[in-house]
């Protein structure tokens, strides 16, 4: 499994080789440092934790300088574990970088979506409104909750007004349009979670079609 971490620079277009215009998201990815080594032998399964963008010393408690020092690199704002078939394949503070990732390959990216506050359930579900009519007096309303004299209660579950947006979102099967090693950038067919400057993680499609 290939992985990265990189910050969601923003939406541009670029041209293919036909001349069609493709909308991509330009990501900002890595270099993401390996902090810890995962082995079936001592923890049960292999992975690779790695770190991504540089923390102030004085921002880091001592566990975590602890843990960094022994990797050998800086502490870092972000960790992030990713499974792998081959722990061995790894060593510790080794620097992996965008060309990992090749132009065409299918890609799952993990954000976190932009925050909408509190919203109605015709924003936040996609309910239907009632009749705007002047004598209607019901335009944007939850609607009916459920029965009244059984079970005399509203179940859970109820798709209701509430906090919408602010949680965690993959993408799946997206396509990289191009990888620029020498600026660390990743271009990617279509849109991904989060607002500009938000952190996102680039794994190799599970699904890949």
């Amino acid at each position: 499994m290939k992985g990265i971490l990189g910050r969601k620079i923003g939406m541009t277009q670029i041209f293919n080789e036909e001349g069609s215009v493709i909308p991509v998201t330009v990501v900002e990815a890595g270099p993401v440092y390996v902090t810890q080594i995962k082995t079936v032998e001592k923890d049960g399964y292999n992975a690779i934790q790695v770190g991504y963008e540089d923390k102030k010393e004085n921002r880091a408690n001592k566990p975590e300088k602890g843990h960094f020092e022994k990797a050998g690199v800086s502490p870092k704002k972000f960790v992030k574990e990713f499974r792998v078939e081959n722990a061995a394949d790894y060593k510790i503070g080794q620097e992996i970088k965008v060309d990992i990732f090749a132009d065409g390959i299918k890609v799952d990216v993990t954000g976190t979506s932009k925050g909408k506050g509190t919203q109605g359930p015709i924003k936040r579900h996609n309910q239907a409104r009632g009749p705007m009519g002047h004598g209607s007096k019901y335009h944007r309303g939850p609607g009916s909750l459920g029965a009244s004299s059984y079970p005399s209660r509203v179940f859970k579950g109820m798709k209701m007004a509430g906090r919408m947006g602010n949680e965690t979102v993959t993408v799946q099967n997206l396509e990289v349009a191009k990888v620029d090693v020498e600026k660390n950038l990743i271009l990617i067919k279509g849109a991904i979670p989060g607002p500009k400057g938000g952190v996102v993680t680039i794994k190799e499609s599970v699904k890949a079609k």
